[in-house]
């Protein structure tokens, strides 16, 4: 199982951009198609953006879509989300995850999670 730190979370004004980091420990991370999921306490987790392990495959949220970009550096075992004019809605704590499965948006196709990053967007 791959195991995932989040990081790069964090309180930023409306029309600002944070960019989240998540690094993997194992080796074959490199195999894993990566996505970034976000909950809001009360609500169902929601998908974000997704990754194919050669980078080769992205998908986006309708929500998020134009201003999020996902990457991914496979030497160095890391996903990254850039999230640029972030609105008050994107308030919530982003999770990254990893699959052997072919690119999916289902949560339930990751087997493995991160901890969670909160991201804090004010008006």
């Amino acid at each position: 199982q791959v195991q995932l730190v989040e990081s790069g979370g964090g309180l930023v004004q409306a029309g600002g951009s944070l960019r989240l980091s998540c690094a993997a420990s194992e080796r074959t991370f490199s195999r894993c198609t990566m996505g970034w999921f976000r909950q809001v306490p009360g609500k169902e987790r929601e998908f974000v953006a997704v990754i194919s392990w050669s980078a080769g495959i992205t998908a986006y949220a309708d929500s998020v879509k134009g201003r999020f970009t996902i990457s991914r550096d496979n030497a160095k075992n890391t996903v990254y989300l850039q999230m640029n004019s972030l609105k008050p809605e994107d308030t919530a704590v982003y999770y990254c995850a990893a699959t052997r499965v072919v690119v999916t948006m289902r949560g339930r196709d990751f087997g493995s999670w991160g901890q969670g990053t909160q991201v804090t967007v004010s008006s």
